[in-house]
């Protein structure tokens, strides 16, 4: 079985890649992050063979997780990188990236950062300002090279996605608005330390609906044909990613229709495509694991559930009020009981499900909260001194630690 899945016996435990969770969280404790190799490579693979013979790249995008171990994974399934820091560069090239399969993102680069990934002469640095291309400018002209570089361009399109995860509007920080980068196009005849390799766009993430997507790439597509018919040598549009994956159950777009849907606006360039994929390889390839320390009633119709994993091991919720599906690692995954499932951490957001039908939890169970593979660990935090958990990957039938329990020591090895 791939992924996370009940096994076929009477007990109907949950499994990852056929291997008991309840064995892993045995052996090494709650929290903890397990991630199917399985699921991160069938994911991969989807998007990359929706493409078909187009000619295109994935760029993983780190900050959905960076764990090391990950990160080497979809670099040897091909894959390049999306840095959105000059530290997620670095973990890439400790992953095996060289600079030139990496793109740098990010709506603000420091002068340090910059100066890094333009001496890396890494793949592009996606420009999001005409500030931060003047700068850029300067450097190449220190380096006395040309620097190559993408301009992001915010096309104003609702991704209609939450509000803190929606990158395409005006009134967002990222990017150029179209007529701006029009105007800045039109400067760069006069400017030769600059190389124009790419239009980027990005306009949000967990997009569930083909029709932003789409409409940002028409847009990326008209920018670039109107360039090349210019003489300008781009080398591929930059569509990014945002492509959202079912938390709940619903329906989202398939791989062969997202790409699709993107290679019939840019097929008229014939310019490669560029894609930054994350959530949508990285989310359901990850579980985290967390054990009932407590139960206690809330209502006369429900009880609290007390995890010893909360918004400092998964922040989703308490900062998006985001969805993940919970159930009980052993035994049957639903119930008629209601709970609140809530962390430990003394905030009154801290909470990881809100009203959920659940067999009956008692201290010591333990529950999986499914779809956390991204933007779970990356996210984690040390606040009330809780240590990060470990994380564990699970392959071909076997599992490692990919990364340990952090300890106190460890925090305060960084303190005098």
């Amino acid at each position: 079985m791939i992924g996370f899945a009940r096994s076929p016996e009477a007990t109907g435990d949950l499994t990852c890649d056929g291997v008991s969770l309840s064995s892993i969280a045995e052996a090494e404790g709650t929290p903890l992050y397990v991630y199917s190799a399985a699921t991160f490579r069938a994911r991969y693979r989807a998007i990359d063979e929706a493409f078909g013979g187009y000619p295109h790249a994935l760029h993983y995008a780190l900050k959905a997780n960076s764990t090391l171990a990950i990160a080497r994974l979809l670099r040897e399934l091909g894959s390049a990188a999306d840095a959105n820091s000059i530290w997620e560069i670095e973990v890439a090239r400790r992953a095996g990236f060289p600079p030139s399969d990496i793109v740098f993102t990010g709506v603000g680069k420091t002068q340090a950062e910059l100066e890094c990934a333009a001496a890396l002469s890494v793949k592009a640095i996606n420009v999001e300002s005409a500030g931060e291309l003047e700068r850029l400018e300067a450097i190449a002209r220190k380096l006395n090279r040309p620097v190559r570089f993408a301009i992001r361009v915010n096309p104003d399109i609702d991704a209609k996605s939450h509000p803190h995860i929606s990158t395409g509007l005006r009134i967002n920080k990222f990017g150029v608005p179209l007529d701006d980068a029009r105007a800045l196009l039109a400067t760069l005849k006069e400017r030769p330390m600059l190389s124009l390799v790419a239009i980027h766009v990005h306009v949000g993430s967990q997009i569930t609906s083909i029709d932003p997507l789409r409409r940002a790439a028409a847009l990326a597509g008209d920018v670039s044909a109107d360039l090349l018919r210019r003489g300008f040598p781009l080398s591929y549009v930059d569509l990014g990613g945002g492509l959202g994956v079912s938390y709940d159950g619903g329906e989202v777009p398939s791989a062969s229709e997202y790409v699709g849907a993107l290679v019939d606006q840019v097929r008229r360039t014939s310019l490669p495509i560029v894609l930054e994929p994350g959530r949508a390889i990285a989310a359901p390839a990850g579980v985290l694991l967390a054990r009932v320390i407590d139960v206690k009633p809330r209502d006369a119709s429900s009880d609290f559930a007390i995890i010893d994993a909360g918004m400092t091991e998964l922040l989703r919720p308490a900062l998006y009020d985001a969805f993940h599906r919970i159930e009980p690692i052993t035994g049957p995954a639903a119930g008629d009981r209601r709970y609140e499932i809530v962390g430990p951490v003394c905030e009154s957001s801290d909470v990881v499900g809100r009203d959920r039908a659940l067999p009956a939890l008692a201290p010591g169970d333990i529950i999986a909260i499914r779809d956390a593979g991204a933007y779970g660990s990356v996210m984690a935090s040390n606040y009330n001194r809780r240590p990060l958990p470990a994380e564990v990957l699970v392959d071909g039938g076997a599992w490692r630690v990919i990364r340990r329990r952090q300890t106190v020591d460890d925090q305060l090895a960084l303190e005098t």
